[in-house]
């Protein structure tokens, strides 16, 4: 773990309840693609996000953070970021956490698995991967509610187009009559597209009671518990 102090550069809205934040750390910030950060509060209290920017972007982090309700863990979180931003102060950062960052030495097919913001930690892995030329396949889901929650699709339809072995499949959950694309659950759409994830690496986030079934269906579906990787698996059984 890294502790740094940063400037807020900017907030950004994404849509009407995610957020982009970018942040100037003091000196360069050393973490993996996968790994999050803490905002530190105070002493005792202490915010996690993903980091969606990749680690060869050491002078600037990128955060995507989904905030309603104004007593809400995130909107705590980003209306201490707003006042720092107005401001000018710093604020406190723990970066480099995490024990699910992708691992490109295995050499296995990967697939990359969203809700929601959950899609800043498997962001950073897919521009990582990119970057060093990762030459099996990478499929990258990410599922939402509405359509209108997609707010990076051009960007991750441009990433796919990149590379022969990637792909970027969106799912909506409530999808219109004019979605063309995977709807439902996005874990049920990987399991419709693939026959068995026994050969794959599976990286994935979004809400905990949804990556425990997740998990539980994917082992079903023949997924190597060994090679499925989230944060969240700490905090669940």
């Amino acid at each position: 773990m890294q502790i740094l102090k940063a400037r807020v550069e900017a907030i950004s809205p994404l849509t009407e309840f995610v957020y982009k934040v970018l942040l100037k750390p003091q000196q360069d910030a050393e973490f993996s693609a996968g790994h999050y950060l803490q905002l530190v509060l105070g002493e005792k209290d202490k915010r996690a996000f993903s980091i969606a920017s990749s680690p060869s972007n050491k002078q600037e982090l990128e955060l995507h953070i989904g905030a309603s309700g104004a007593d809400s863990y995130a909107m705590q979180a980003l209306e201490h970021l707003k006042t720092a931003h107005i401001d000018g102060t710093d604020v406190d950062l723990e970066v480099g956490l995490g024990v699910s960052q992708v691992r490109p030495e295995q050499a296995r097919p990967i697939v990359l698995l969203a809700g929601g913001t959950g899609f800043s930690y498997v962001k950073s892995m897919a521009d990582h991967l990119a970057e060093i030329n990762y030459d099996q396949p990478v499929l990258f889901y990410w599922g939402v509610k509405e359509e209108s929650a997609l707010y990076a699709k051009a960007e991750m339809e441009a990433w796919a187009a990149s590379k022969k072995n990637f792909q970027f499949i969106p799912v909506v959950e409530n999808a219109t009559d004019t979605w063309q694309g995977h709807t439902g659950f996005v874990h049920q759409a990987v399991m419709k597209d693939i026959i068995s994830l026994e050969p794959y690496s599976v990286y994935m986030a979004g809400r905990f009671n949804m990556i425990g079934i997740v998990r539980d269906d994917f082992i079903n579906h023949g997924a190597n518990r060994d090679f499925m990787y989230a944060d969240a698996f700490a905090f669940i059984k």
